[in-house]
């Protein structure tokens, strides 16, 4: 099922996340931040946007999350998404499913735009995100040096609602988290998911 991330996902989404610090560039974080830390990083993160979990049989198998673009108040109605799949659940449709929900969620607080940043080649994540509708918007060239080398970071771009002038303010996710409009979204996400 998908549902909102809890303290106590912090080991497993921790364990997900390690082989992309220790062997991989989706992220350029060098060191492991450790469950603790990443227990913290949910909480913050959940004061304002949505941190979604694909569970099953009790296992944490994927996580998503928006996070702030750019602090400026003028960047309120864009955010910033990832996404983590552990490695023995890649290739199941899984990170499409999550990633989706996960825009819906940030649709329903009133964001407009998300943007993925992605490390090149990355062409499944580049895959992914052209399938749903995200362009491209830029490149960084050679911004991130990890493992012995260079990397240019890709940025896509996508629109989740047209922008209103003036923009109603965005709901922050913990006024959205209890509501009939979210537990239906998680309630018909995880129906699509069952034979």
């Amino acid at each position: 099922m998908i549902r909102i991330a809890r303290d106590e996902d912090a080991a497993a989404i921790h364990a997900i996340y390690a082989p992309s610090i220790a062997d991989g560039v989706a992220t350029f974080e060098t060191e492991l931040p450790g469950v603790p830390a990443m227990r913290e990083r949910i909480q913050a993160r959940l004061r304002h946007y949505p941190w979604l979990v694909w569970e099953e049989g009790g296992e944490v198998l994927a996580y998503a999350y928006a996070g702030r673009f750019r602090e400026r108040a003028a960047y309120d109605w864009i955010a910033e998404t990832s996404i983590y799949v552990r490695g023995d659940a890649h290739r199941r449709g899984i990170a499409r499913r999550l990633y989706g929900t996960l825009l819906d969620a940030m649709r329903l607080q009133g964001i407009n735009q998300a943007v993925g940043v992605i490390t090149l080649p990355g062409t499944i994540s580049v895959a992914m995100h052209e399938a749903m509708g995200f362009s491209p918007a830029g490149v960084w060239r050679q911004c991130g040096y990890k493992l012995g080398q260079w990397w240019d970071v890709g940025v896509w771009q996508k629109e989740l609602q047209p922008a209103a002038s003036p923009p109603p303010p965005v709901i922050p996710f913990p006024d959205m988290a209890g509501t009939a409009a979210l537990r239906r979204l998680l309630d018909s996400s995880t129906a699509a998911q069952d034979p």
